[in-house]
């Protein structure tokens, strides 16, 4: 399993994570993303969830 992936949305980069202890930490490739800059997800695609929720105003699922 890779350490580090590339989130898109949209063909947009949200960012990357980057596997470490305790999942995978989130960093925002541009402002749009900022709310999840170092938070922590169990998997690359529950990342990617979340920055598509933050992409469609559901920002209270988001975080």
């Amino acid at each position: 399993m890779p350490d580090s992936y590339i989130i898109e949305v949209n063909s947009q980069t949200a960012g990357i994570v980057v596997r470490g202890q305790g999942g995978y930490c989130f960093f925002a490739s541009s402002n749009q993303f900022n709310r999840l800059e170092g938070q922590l997800f169990r998997n690359a695609r529950e990342a990617e969830r979340a920055a598509r929720k933050l992409v469609n105003g559901d920002v209270k699922e988001a975080a």
